[in-house]
């Protein structure tokens, strides 16, 4: 359904003795405060947090919050303060959404919620509208458009990989209980080593209406645990709250917990697969019902991995967002370099598995919000065009050859990718599609001035 405005919200009584509801059985459950939560448009997490005793307030009314803080608090090398307004900046207001309210298994004294970030009624441009640059809001209205326009329901799900290390000086591959020719994927005696981190994973995300499917140990420290598919937003919302179990379980063990794509060269990176179909009336609607095999997509699973392939580039900078996501592809293991589909083929950008595609490019930093974002705006355009993803690959290379270009291999040609994409970079309100790049393009040029060990293991002696 559409974002109600804020008007809109002060005049629902039905949210308003909603609100009434929650206070009481939050002091019936013990809680003494709440975080009212936000997500900035690197993934990150912010909040403000108030007592029990100012949730109705907070919630009927809303909390000041400034627009800039979807900029991530980040400040150019120019000393400019990315997001709407820089240093300058107004507030608006943060409402809660109140389906999202939970208590923090790990401290019952604590709620947390997710926020949306509104314009005040008396500002003069759209006032009591959504504020276009919160991410989590864009990706609320664009499912709504897909579901108006199309009368379609986007489903996902995640494969969150992560490292875990006994403290910095581990952050290596010396975990593996096997020679260096030999894999550890799956190994029984390494999925025994983070016992620890898997239970209590499972028991905080279960006690937070996690259904939890699976998971297995992948390369040294790297443990992907798997929790079951829904739709789009519901599926970025527990992304971010699996984040934050993380950091709390490796807190509690004392131990390093990293989303970082690539911490250790030579092993597997970080990735975050997403895995998307589409529906209508409780029916996929990318599957051919009279093909009984693996290769059964109709011709709106095609023209949506169609969209995927074409937009492959422009989407990389959100996909994999960071300097450090590029490591993952140049020591490739597993990581898709080219522009290409299969069916059931981990070789590939985009694995078609029935009903559904796995889009193998998103890694572990990436901000699920705008990933998602990405990924419908391309299958939309490749619907709208019809656009032909040409054939599968088979095995390992076609010959060399690809029906689209190369997927980028730096940050830097990734935002280029970005900004010329015009459906791709669309896909974000102006000002935070200006917000995300200025935040990046100042983190590509901070890491290209940085003096590593890089420079002087390379430099030092270069010359004469």
């Amino acid at each position: 359904m559409p974002i109600p405005t804020l008007g809109q919200l002060y005049a629902d009584s039905e949210r308003t003795a909603r609100i009434l509801e929650i206070e009481q059985e939050l002091r019936s459950a013990g809680v003494k405060h709440v975080y009212l939560q936000y997500v900035t448009l690197q993934g990150r997490v912010q909040a403000k947090v108030v007592p029990t005793e100012y949730w109705v307030q907070a919630a009927s009314k809303g909390m000041n919050w400034a627009y800039v803080v979807a900029g991530g608090n980040h400040m150019t090398l120019d000393g400019r303060t990315v997001g709407s307004g820089g240093a300058a900046t107004q507030e608006g207001l943060m409402l809660p959404d109140l389906d999202t309210l939970a208590i923090l298994p790990w401290d019952t004294r604590i709620a947390r919620v997710f926020c949306t970030h509104y314009r005040r009624l008396e500002e003069d441009e759209a006032p009591g509208e959504v504020a276009d640059d919160d991410c989590r809001a864009m990706l609320k209205i664009a499912l709504d458009d897909l579901q108006t326009d199309l009368g379609i329901e986007a489903a996902s799900g995640c494969e969150p990989e992560m490292s875990w290390f006994k403290d910095a000086d581990s952050m290596d591959a010396s975990r593996s209980h096997f020679p260096s020719h030999v894999g550890t994927s799956y190994h029984v005696r390494h999925l025994d080593d983070v016992r620890d981190v898997l239970t209590k994973v499972t028991e905080y995300a279960t006690a937070l209406g996690f259904t939890m499917i699976q998971a297995d140990y992948e390369d040294p420290g790297q443990l992907e645990i798997n929790f079951q598919h829904d739709n789009f937003l519901a599926t970025a919302d527990r992304l971010v709250t699996f984040r934050q179990i993380c950091l709390q379980v490796a807190k509690e063990l004392g131990i390093i917990a990293t989303f970082m794509p690539k911490p250790v060269a030579g092993i597997m990176a970080n990735g975050c697969h997403h895995h998307v179909s589409f529906w209508r009336d409780g029916e996929n609607i990318m599957l051919d019902p009279d093909v009984f095999s693996r290769r059964n997509l109709n011709d709106v699973g095609l023209h949506a991995v169609g969209g995927l392939l074409a937009h492959a580039r422009g989407m990389m900078a959100l996909l994999a967002p960071t300097v450090n996501s590029y490591k993952r592809f140049l020591d490739s293991n597993w990581s898709p370099t080219e522009t290409n589909w299969g069916y059931d083929n981990r070789a590939c950008a985009f694995r078609v598995v029935p009903g559904r595609v796995e889009v193998r490019s998103p890694d572990a930093s990436t901000n699920p919000y705008l990933s998602h974002l990405a990924i419908l705006a391309a299958v939309r355009d490749g619907w709208e065009n019809k656009i032909d993803p040409g054939p599968a690959q088979d095995g390992v290379s076609r010959d060399g050859t690809f029906d689209f270009p190369a997927l980028p291999m730096t940050l830097g040609e990734a935002l280029d990718a970005f900004e010329s994409d015009e459906v791709i970079s669309s896909a974000l309100s102006p000002s935070l599609r200006e917000s995300f790049v200025d935040a990046k393009r100042d983190e590509w040029m901070r890491f290209c001035g940085a003096i590593t060990s890089w420079d002087f293991d390379n430099y030092l002696n270069y010359v004469p």
